[in-house]
């Protein structure tokens, strides 16, 4: 499993279902990536302004929401590069 897979494979569900949370964020952050390589379908609508939206649901949160959106970007962005590298089509 890439790393932050499980962040990405929850905001694809909850994308479909039509929930605005962290992960769908995350996942809505990534669709071009997730398009590319089939594994979200092009129709599923997006969270607007997904990186603003992120954002305001950690300061909802208890704890230091720039923290929390930095490492979350990072994990994706990790979760990215790993699915470019492993060439999933």
């Amino acid at each position: 499993m890439f790393p932050g897979a499980e962040l990405v494979q929850q905001g694809m569900a909850d994308l479909r279902d039509g929930a605005v949370t962290v992960e769908a964020c995350l996942a809505s952050m990534a669709s071009p990536r997730l398009v590319r390589h089939g594994l979200l379908e092009e129709t599923v609508c997006l969270v607007p302004e997904a990186e603003l939206t992120l954002y305001r649901l950690l300061g909802q949160e208890a704890g230091d929401a720039y923290a929390r959106y930095n490492s979350l970007v990072r994990r994706l962005v990790s979760f990215e590069r790993a699915l470019d590298h492993a060439g999933i089509c």
